[in-house]
């Protein structure tokens, strides 16, 4: 069988004129960055502004094993199959960070005969949209540590810098540094942090600007410290904003690819779910819904963190309303739920899938909270057998929830049809989308509110760290915000061992950081980190270059 690398690079890919065409596209409303990648140009935002929207398809997904469950895979065989029945549809996804490609997952464009292609410059450098935003953000890093070295004007105290510095690789090493050593030429000494840049608040905002002046008005409201009297200090404070909007001018347009089937794809920004949104950028979608009748767009991991945060905050504030939510389930994901270890997830395990499956029926549940018509999408693995299908089958119907069996990773948008047919139906049901929660709760109640109706908690704890943080947020006055929950992706609670619905638990918040600019509050949760490392065996070990400049080791 051919991997996922050995299928992209065996197909023909159409210049990226081609598929604009597609969508009503010109030559001059595009910014080539070679024969098969293009950025979307402003001009095109305006003159499609006034097209009537399509219908929004939104799929996320049950809480899945450390390998992933093929969302991403599903996403495009759905785009390939609303082509074959006759619909005009654009798919809308995130970009993929190089930290889990040479991490645990690998590539992040798709597998099978359901990718987005070129999936090697996809899954590596792309448009270089992942860099802008870390030169951004460290670039305000750096011109507050000059700041204070040049004389510190706004007297900002070193120990409450709260911008940290960003890099795209898991790199656990850089977690915790200490900055400014080798006397004082070099600075002035201080502690100082990484995250990953798909953490970091510059993506956060950069995926939900409408425009390049609401990209610098938010890059400025960014809370970057305080001062030794306590009080605020915003990028603007630094005059950082202009030159971190300059970086970002190319970046903050979407780029246009296509699917193994030659389905137009946008790709657009890459905020983690388990630590950021978690959603592609606003303008993506946006743009999206305007040239097709269908966007086909994704949430990250479960839908307990990406398709919450979709919902609660990406649709809040870009104004959108799914017509359809698609649920992907995997019997290997549903078995892990149910205490199968990742290395047998493949056997078949009737005991297991069905002590497992009530996490997919806590996620129908959750996604029909928000009074959104909800479909199972069944990925299916070659190692799943008949009768382990047909459990999942029947459980949905016990649900009362539509469900379609997905073949795309191995025909295509051919073995999507059903699925596709599905959403369609599903598109054209009554639907009055709703939030989960009011803007007017308190921090605390809104983060109650998820946990309880979201997770299934019975309790939320705070530490103190977090009890004074939310303190100073309020003192801001500036508390009626969405609230962004970092939180492990492998299960419905803060533990991941913690697996299947797990119930009688508690949340505990262990701080709580405001991203001003993006417009959230992050509530840190359970053991997460901001900087994942690298596993015992990480995927960068099997990717290699030949002489020719071919790829290998991409999945």
């Amino acid at each position: 069988m051919l991997s996922d690398i050995e299928i992209a690079q065996s197909a023909k890919l159409q210049p990226i004129a081609t598929i604009a065409e597609q969508l009503g596209i010109s030559d001059d409303e595009l910014e080539f960055y070679g024969k098969y990648k293009a950025k979307l140009s402003d001009n095109l935002a305006q003159r499609v502004k006034n097209n009537p929207d399509g219908k929004l398809v939104l799929v996320t997904a049950i809480n899945p094993t450390p390998a992933g469950e093929g969302k991403t895979t599903t996403t495009a065989g759905l785009g390939q199959a609303m082509a074959k029945i006759g619909k005009k549809a654009i798919i809308a996804l995130r970009e993929p960070s190089l930290g889990p490609v040479f991490g645990i997952k690998g590539g992040a464009a798709g597998g099978g005969y359901a990718q987005v292609l070129p999936m090697e410059d996809i899954n590596l450098h792309f448009t270089g949209d992942m860099h802008a935003i870390t030169s951004a953000n460290n670039l305000c890093c750096a011109m507050l540590d000059n700041h204070i070295h040049q004389g510190n004007a706004l007297e900002i105290d070193p120990r409450r810098i709260l911008i940290k510095r960003c890099l795209d690789m898991n790199d656990r090493a850089l977690r915790n540094i200490i900055i400014g050593l080798g006397g004082k030429i070099n600075g002035v000494p201080r502690e100082d942090h990484f995250i990953i840049t798909v953490a970091s608040e510059v993506m956060a905002i950069l995926c939900l600007a409408n425009d390049i002046d609401d990209l610098k008005n938010r890059l400025g409201k960014i809370l970057v410290a305080y001062t030794y009297s306590g009080k605020p200090v915003y990028a603007k404070d630094l005059k950082a904003d202009g030159a971190m909007t300059a970086l970002l001018k190319d970046a903050i347009k979407p780029n246009l690819v296509q699917t193994i089937e030659g389905t137009p794809a946008i790709m657009h920004g890459g905020p983690f779910a388990n630590i950021a949104h978690g959603c592609n950028s606003v303008r993506a979608t946006k743009l999206a819904l305007k040239l097709a009748d269908y966007c086909i767009t994704e949430a990250g991991f479960g839908s307990d963190l990406g398709a919450e945060k979709f919902l609660d905050i990406k649709c809040r504030y870009a104004g959108l309303s799914p017509s359809a939510i698609v649920i992907v389930a995997t019997c290997r994901a549903l078995k892990y739920n149910g205490g199968v270890p990742k290395s047998e997830v493949s056997l078949e395990n009737l005991d297991a899938l069905k002590k497992g499956i009530v996490n997919l029926g806590v996620h129908i549940d959750n996604m029909r909270k928000y009074n959104v018509p909800v479909v199972v999408a069944i990925n299916r693995f070659g190692t799943d057998t008949v009768s382990e299908l047909k459990y999942i089958e029947e459980y949905c119907i016990s649900k009362g929830a539509d469900f379609a069996l997905s073949d795309v990773f191995c025909k295509g948008g051919e073995g999507g049809i059903e699925l596709a047919n599905k959403i369609v139906e599903a598109c054209e049901k009554p639907s009055s989308f709703s939030y989960l929660y009011s803007l007017d709760l308190s921090l605390k109640g809104k983060i109650e509110k998820i946990a309880f109706d979201i997770y299934g908690a019975n309790k939320v704890n705070y530490t103190s760290t977090a009890e004074k943080a939310i303190k100073e947020i309020c003192s801001l006055d500036i508390d009626k915000l969405p609230v962004c929950i970092a939180k492990t992706q492998y299960s419905l609670s803060d533990d991941p061992a913690k697996l299947g619905a797990p119930h009688n638990f508690e949340i505990t918040v262990k701080n709580v950081s405001l991203s001003n600019g993006a417009g959230f509050v992050v509530v840190y949760t359970g053991d997460i980190m901001t900087m994942p490392g690298l596993p015992k065996v990480p995927a960068a070990e099997k990717i290699d270059v030949d002489i020719n400049g071919k790829i290998s080791g991409l999945f």
